[in-house]
């Protein structure tokens, strides 16, 4: 029997997004920029351009339960990364596919809003993240209105605690929406705060910079990175997309996640 190359994988659960900026075409290249192969279950259709999100079509919490399974049946996946859930149900489908799994690794990007401000999690979904997904997370990575949202508090070592107090063993704030003009990104674990990273400030506003960072965290932990190298690699990889970002369409720009430094 000849033998055939091998590759980290990682199982990327989250909506179809259109225009190729965010969701799973997303994580399909991000992941694939940073050397592993991605496998996708979709868990809502939506209709959107960079302009925004006009509708949502969630698919059927049990289907994704039945593709989950089947696929990690199948394949040895190293880490799960979850983007936008689209219903509560799906939420708790898929809690209960992590306490089957509880040795995978888990980054999640908690989506509640798009980039243009589109609200995209209702109190329900926002309660299973909470509740049922918290517990099981590696890695957390809301940006800090999202971090405020879910958790009610004020600052952002506040959320933190409220996040690792649910069951988060490390939460990522990432500080884009600050009004600072260096942009410090702060990861956080038991002890409190690890490290912070600044960032330059770019100009433009961008369709799928979440999901492009935690999946690159989500490929750097299944290469075997520590934690804080593979966030460390992972936040360097996005800012450059971002800097060579594309016009696709005619509002946000589109991560090049693909860029040639």
């Amino acid at each position: 029997m000849s033998e055939y190359p091998s590759i980290p994988l990682v199982l990327a659960i989250g909506g179809h997004d259109p225009c190729g900026g965010a969701g799973l075409q997303a994580d399909i290249e991000a992941i694939a920029a940073n050397g592993c192969r991605a496998l996708t279950v979709a868990t809502a259709l939506t209709t959107q351009s960079t302009c925004g999100v006009q509708s949502i079509n969630p698919q059927s919490a049990s289907q994704i339960l039945e593709q989950c399974r089947l696929l990690l049946e199948d394949s040895n996946v190293g880490v799960i990364k979850i983007g936008f859930l689209g219903s509560a149900a799906v939420g708790e489908v898929v809690a209960d596919l992590l306490e089957e799994n509880p040795k995978i690794i888990m980054v999640m990007d908690p989506v509640l809003a798009a980039g243009t401000g589109d609200r995209l999690a209702d109190p329900s979904l926002q309660r299973a993240i909470l509740d049922r997904l918290c517990p099981h997370c590696t890695l957390i990575i809301p940006n800090s209105l999202e971090a405020r949202a879910l958790t009610g508090r004020d600052t952002l070592e506040d959320c933190a605690k409220s996040l690792i107090d649910k069951g988060c063993a490390a939460v990522m704030i990432t500080g884009t929406h600050e009004l600072y003009e260096q942009v410090a990104n702060r990861l956080y674990g038991l002890a409190g705060l690890l490290q912070t990273w600044s960032w330059p400030r770019l100009p433009d506003s961008y369709h799928g910079s979440g999901c492009t960072l935690a999946a690159a965290v989500a490929a750097g932990l299944a290469q075997g990175l520590r934690l804080g190298d593979a966030v460390g690699r992972a936040q360097d990889y996005t800012w450059n997309t971002l800097r060579h970002a594309l016009r696709t369409g005619r509002c946000q720009l589109t991560p090049n996640r693909f860029f040639n430094p």
